[in-house]
């Protein structure tokens, strides 16, 4: 009994993978094909990479995606894992089917290069958005930025993804014959990396106000009355002077840090405050109407 239920389970999981993996990969190939691959720019990445070699051979692009990803997948092993490993292998096969059988023989765009830039960023960045929801990758500079990440941990993955593609985005320049192959590939991959982080971290963002002080009860007061927002008080003491301090923890919208800042000048103008943001509040106050 138990052994068919996980059964069963293992097979939703499955489905839902290989949904969520033809959705992404439509996306994808949408992005790559449709508006980049006819507006001759190529975004950063590994299928950056195969749209400029598709220009200059004719060669499939999601055939050369593959053989990009084989070395890579193989330096990567231990890195990133069995497991990461085969699910992305599952999304870039299908995700090149897409690429080489599907959309060659549907319409592309032809009107404006920034708006074909524009269009690409978005689906390139849903289409991943739906293969990292389910544990998965398009595969390329994912990769290689853990594998590097592993063997250099002080190193920021951020940075090291965008010299990656840059390098690529760079090469477009020479190869399609124009500067503005270059800018359209930044445009395209930056506007992918903002939809990219909006549909996993949702459209939420805020900030984090942490502030010390002597009065506690004052700042809390202060802030609940200007800006409706709730505070955690935690006890502290100064490491230094030994002295006891609260820490006020203040989870507020990114418009209202000044109001906060504000609130806690009025109520203890020697209070030392630090806001940072979060990529994500949820929770009372930031679902349906404030101070719900």
């Amino acid at each position: 009994m138990i052994s068919g239920l996980k059964n069963s389970f293992d097979l939703k999981i499955l489905l839902w993978d290989l949904l969520y993996d033809i959705a992404g990969s439509i996306l994808y190939a949408a992005g790559i094909y449709t508006f980049a691959g006819n507006a001759d720019f190529a975004p950063g990445g590994v299928t950056g990479l195969a749209l400029i070699l598709n220009y200059l051979t004719g060669f499939p692009v999601g055939i050369l995606t593959l053989l990009f990803n084989i070395p890579l997948v193989l330096i990567s092993y231990k890195a990133v894992g069995k497991r990461l490993l085969l699910k992305s292998a599952k999304t870039m096969v299908i995700a090149s089917f897409f690429l080489d059988a599907v959309f060659p023989v549907l319409p592309v765009y032809s009107g404006s290069r920034l708006m074909a830039a524009l269009c690409s960023g978005v689906f390139l960045g849903c289409g991943m958005a739906l293969f990292y929801i389910r544990g998965s990758s398009s595969g390329g500079i994912d990769f290689l930025t853990l594998t590097i990440k592993k063997k250099r941990p002080y190193l920021s993955i951020g940075v090291i993804t965008m010299a990656i593609d840059l390098a690529v985005i760079l090469l477009g320049w020479p190869v399609f014959g124009n500067v503005d192959a270059a800018l359209y590939g930044l445009t395209a991959t930056g506007i992918s990396a903002i939809v990219l982080d909006k549909i996993l971290y949702g459209t939420g963002a805020g900030t984090l106000a942490i502030i010390i002080t002597e009065q506690g009860a004052a700042v809390t007061e202060k802030i609940r009355e200007n800006v409706r927002r709730g505070v955690t008080v935690i006890p502290a003491s100064g490491g230094y002077t030994g002295m006891h301090r609260d820490m006020l923890l203040c989870a507020c919208a990114k418009a209202e840090a000044y109001l906060v800042k504000q609130a806690v000048q009025e109520a203890d103008a020697r209070a030392f405050c630090m806001f940072t943001e979060t990529s994500e509040v949820f929770g009372e106050g930031f679902r349906g109407k404030q101070g719900d």
